[in-house]
Order: structure tokens, then sequence, then C-alpha cells
């Protein structure tokens, strides 16, 4: 398994910097006690209650950059602090990403108050997205009803005057979906791979490719 290392400590102080070399070491021995391979390391000092903090979006790029399965902390309080830690852990989930702590010698095992807060952002956000999608479907069914014909609007449909339809790895659209990201949040991962696409043109590659499963 790939795993990313990350270390924080919360000050500039000299002595943090023993910590947060104490911490790489000990997460390497735990990467070499679980056999995994360690593709990254970040080791920052900043505040764990700010969730606007190099070391948050460093991890992030590096997770989907070098493909990572799982993270290696000391404990949780590495990730984040408050509602920072929380939004970090979601973030993380929705990724897929398994998390490793020393002071649980393995998986992280999160306490009873954060695992039902979590439960909770995900069913929220579940149900934002299906009402949002449903949204869209009753438009564009009374659009179709009333005439409009959305493929006609592309050059290789049948209308030369139209847009170019953009190629887009519809397959990561479905993968990083099952995952539980918003349409928003995974055109922003493949404008980063490459591919300028918006929300938009996401949700109905997505909404098609739905569609051609289901006939």
């Amino acid at each position: 398994m790939k795993v990313i290392i990350y270390c924080r400590v919360s000050t500039e102080k000299e002595a943090q910097e023993t910590s947060l070399a104490r911490q790489e070491e000990e997460l390497k021995h735990l990467a070499v006690k679980m056999n995994y391979q360690v593709v990254s390391t970040i080791s920052k000092r900043e505040s764990g209650f700010d969730l606007d903090r190099e070391g948050v979006f460093e991890l992030l790029d590096h997770i989907r950059l070098y493909e990572a399965e799982g993270l290696l902390i000391q404990d949780e309080t590495r990730i984040g602090r408050g509602n920072a830690k929380i939004a970090l852990l979601h973030t993380l989930h929705k990724e897929g990403i398994k998390i490793y702590t020393i002071a649980h010698d393995g998986e992280l095992q999160l306490s009873e108050s954060d695992s039902m807060i979590l439960q909770i952002v995900s069913m929220v956000e579940e149900h934002q997205r299906k009402l949002h999608n449903l949204k869209i479907k009753r438009g564009m069914k009374r659009a179709v009803e009333q005439g409009f014909k959305p493929q006609r609007n592309l050059k290789n449909r049948g209308n030369k005057e139209g847009r170019e339809k953009i190629e887009i790895p519809v397959d990561e659209i479905v993968r990083l979906r099952s995952n539980g990201l918003t349409f928003q949040e995974i055109s922003s991962v493949l404008r980063g791979l490459g591919h300028p696409v918006s929300k938009a043109t996401v949700h109905r590659r997505y909404v098609e490719y739905m569609e051609s499963e289901m006939q």
C-alpha cells in the first residue's frame, strides 16, 4: 500500500523540531512494520485549529499525485483539532484513504462522538446531493418536454455550429463519484490533471454514463 507520512506541531519553538523528527522516525518504523510504501513525507509547524494551512493542501495534492491509499500519523490530533479535524477526516474518508496511527498501533479508531458527527455530515451531504440532482433532472425533463435537444449542441452529434465535445476520463469521474466527491470537487481534481472542465460538464458526463448503464 502506498502511504503518506504526515507530521505536525503547533508552534515555532525550537523544541518542537525534535518532536517533528521523532514523529517522522516513529512513523517510518510503523510503515516498515506494516510493510507499506512511503511515497511522501510532510512535516509542518501549523495550528491544528486552522483548516487553511499549507500542510492540508499539500497532503491532498500528494494523495492524488502519488495515488496514495493510506496516511500515517502519530495520533488524530496531528490531522487537526475541533472542526478542522472533522472536516479533514471527512475529506479523507471520501477519498478512500485509510488512516493509521502510532497511538493505535494500526488503523485509527475514532471516538464515538467523532464517528457520530462524521455520519451526520455524510448523511446531510448525501441528501443535499440527491436534492441537487433531482432539481437538475426535473429542470432537464421540463426543457426536453418543451423541445430542447441538448445533443444537438455538440459538433460530433449533428450540429456543426455547436461546441466540440470535451474529452475527459469518464471512468475517473465515476470512480471519484463512488468515493463520495461532489461534482464541484471532481471538476477541481480533473482540472488539476489537465482537463479544463466545469462542474456542469462533469455532471452531464456522469448522467450520460449512468443512463447508458441502465439501457
